[in-house]
């Protein structure tokens, strides 16, 4: 379930009632007239459940309260109700299917930012993952691959291809871009320190390595296991199972192959550092992919749902 706290114009209370009424899946619907202060307005309050969400939120935006007045939506955790139970069995579909339009927006907005702490997480996440191809590994770079925030920009981007948000598109691709470069060009400087007191050491890169060598080896199983890391972190997105989010984190080589190019180039190996970019480029590539068609595919099949529950 879902509770959404709304200031509505006075003179719009009316028409923001008969919506939340007619709309199945609501509930719980308490009017405080002249509660507001700023704006000034009336206190609207109902639970509604997650199915009927997304078309609560359409008919409040076009009502135009977004811009005249306020609309706050929280998630539920515990809700001891009969009415709720009927409200959720009502909307049509299931609430682990419907997409939040607006708070997935939202979600990736903040994700997508170019912000100190997604720059600081990206290069400590390389250079855990540097650490972890010198000394071939494998449990340094799935730490890495946990740490790494870069699935938020990779979602932004592609929430913005199926909305047609430019500005999120250009937002998010700054932010993967800009943070990748950043991140890959303090690493080199890092790997560089690391040499010079004797920590790494180019004949460490240039072994076998048999436990990261995938990292600058890229192969149509990458694509294939970042076609399916895209789909799966999308679906988690969506349904905000951020369980599955970290495991899609540690399934993606994008990190540790930043990490690879990184120390590579330090050492002048640059048929290994091509290497680690083409399978950075690769997965890139493949999570956006199937992040836009995951999202195209649940808009489709969401509208079709709530289209036969109308009929």
């Amino acid at each position: 379930m879902l509770h959404l706290r709304l200031i509505t114009p006075a003179d719009r209370t009316a028409e923001v009632v008969g919506l939340l009424e007619k709309t199945v899946g609501t509930t719980h619907l308490a009017v405080v007239p002249g509660a507001a202060r700023d704006p000034e307005g009336d206190l609207v309050l109902c639970d509604v459940a997650r199915e009927a969400g997304d078309e609560v939120l359409e008919g409040l935006c076009d009502l135009g309260i977004d811009r005249s007045g306020s609309i706050a939506v929280e998630n539920i955790d515990v809700s001891l109700s009969q009415r709720a139970e009927k409200a959720e069995k009502d909307a049509p579909g299931e609430g682990a299917d419907a997409v939040l339009w607006d708070q997935l927006a939202d979600a990736t907005h903040e994700e997508s930012t170019l912000s100190v702490t997604y720059l600081a997480f990206l290069t400590l996440a390389t250079m855990i993952a540097a650490c972890g191809v010198v000394l071939d590994n494998a449990i340094l770079i799935v730490g890495a691959m946990a740490v790494g925030p870069e699935f938020g920009p990779l979602a932004g981007f592609c929430t913005a291809l199926v909305q047609r948000a430019p500005r999120l598109a250009l937002r998010s691709f700054v932010a993967l871009i800009a943070g990748f470069a950043a991140a890959m060009v303090l690493t080199v400087g890092f790997s560089y320190f690391m040499d010079a007191v004797g920590l790494f050491q180019e004949t460490k890169l240039q072994a076998e390595r048999p436990n990261t060598n995938f990292i600058y080896n890229p192969d149509w199983f990458s694509f294939v296991v970042a076609l399916l890391a895209g789909a799966a972190g999308t679906l988690s997105l969506t349904s905000s199972k951020s369980g599955a989010l970290v495991g899609v984190a540690i399934s993606v080589t994008t990190v540790p192959a930043a990490a690879n190019a990184a120390v590579a180039f330090s050492y002048n190996s640059y048929a290994q550092a091509w290497g680690s970019t083409e399978q950075l480029l690769l997965n890139l590539l493949g999570i956006v992919l199937a992040g836009t068609l995951t999202l195209l595919a649940q808009k489709f099949f969401w509208r079709r749902t709530r289209k036969g529950a109308r009929t």
